[in-house]
């Protein structure tokens, strides 16, 4: 029987197509009525770079639009952010002074816990996040303590306990441990619970992959290591089965949300574990990605907000259901004005 996508189409033909998708694709209007996929401002986090000391926002060269920011600087940003539509922040600090046990990082004192503070005074509404590690605090720019050359994965655990307990009791709604070590899940876990912070959430990234594209969250982190680089640690990119057993892992030791980094090149991770998992799935659209986007939008290679927003569309479509991303305020504003 031929195909009736052979056949002649006339308009009072009996074999006139029947299904014609391009019907819902017509106009703008119809697009959006039937869209399956939405980036709402609600599922994007933005991440916020806090240095310590004043002297007001400081651009970060290879992100341009990404600042370092005080925390005297975080209320009126906080409040701007809330305005925007922004629902949530992942914080990331930087020290004064660096130890080879990253000690400023679960100093209750500390940049962090202070930002913390600040912006819940000055933006109620806002779910502030904190990332927890050690590469930003300690002297040989590792995620834990370096034992023989190597990084030690228990005595970090409990480090990173501590940092998650200085963050809570300052007020963050959720912690999110970023070292990769074995077990961290379930150590911060137990500390937060034993400092009496059960409601504390815990965001894991438990697919942090070993990846070229974080190289200007190391200049906004200041956390470049120092010797050999953090491949002993953080995942292999050509493990997608290792990556879904972290998952599991993670979630098993008692994490409320789970995180695959960088973005763009975890979709087929987000799609496998959306049927697996029943935590909410995040995504980390990394600085990498966000510079690269930049960099060819000003050399007009393509539109930036239309690039943006097809990258966000598919890791929503992948299966994420939060997404960090540098663009989040971009987004947002274009959100509010329809442009």
């Amino acid at each position: 029987m031929p195909d009736r996508r052979t056949r002649a189409t006339g308009s009072r033909s009996t074999d006139a197509l029947r299904v014609r998708p391009r019907r819902l694709r017509r106009t703008a209007a119809l697009r959006d009525w039937v869209a399956e996929t939405e980036v709402e401002p609600r599922r994007l986090v933005y991440p916020v770079f806090v240095r310590p000391g004043s002297g007001g926002p400081r651009p970060i060269a290879s992100m341009p639009g990404i600042d370092q920011y005080t925390v005297r600087d975080l209320g009126p940003l906080g409040r701007e952010l809330e305005g925007e539509g922004i629902r949530a922040v992942l914080l990331f600090g930087t020290s004064r002074r660096k130890f080879p046990d990253g000690r400023e990082a679960w100093d209750r004192d500390g940049v962090i816990p202070a930002a913390v503070r600040e912006l819940k005074r000055a933006a109620p509404g806002l779910v502030v996040t904190t990332d927890v590690c050690l590469c930003a605090y300690t002297s040989h720019g590792h995620c834990g303590v370096v034992r023989d050359g190597e990084v030690a994965n228990d005595p970090t655990c409990e480090l990173l306990g501590r940092v998650a307990v200085a963050h809570a009791a300052a007020g963050a709604d959720v912690v999110a441990p970023s070292a990769m070590m074995d077990g961290q899940v379930g150590r911060i876990r137990a500390a937060l619970d034993d400092g009496g912070h059960e409601s504390t959430a815990v965001w894991s990234y438990s697919t942090k992959h070993a990846s070229a594209f974080y190289g200007p969250f190391r200049e906004a982190e200041e956390s470049t290591p120092a010797f050999g680089d953090r491949r002993g640690y953080q995942m292999d990119p050509r493990n997608g089965r290792e990556a879904l057993r972290e998952m599991a892992l993670d979630e098993a030791e008692g994490a409320d949300l789970l995180m695959v980094k960088p973005a763009l090149t975890s979709l087929d991770l987000l799609a496998r574990a959306r049927r697996r998992v029943a935590v909410p799935l995040a995504a980390y659209q990394v600085s990498g990605e966000y510079a690269m986007v930049k960099r060819a939008a000003e050399r007009g290679v393509f539109d930036e907000a239309a690039a943006v927003d097809e990258l966000l569309v598919a890791l929503r479509r992948a299966g994420a259901d939060l997404i960090v991303t540098y663009f989040a305020r971009e987004v947002a504003r274009r959100s509010r004005t329809g442009r």
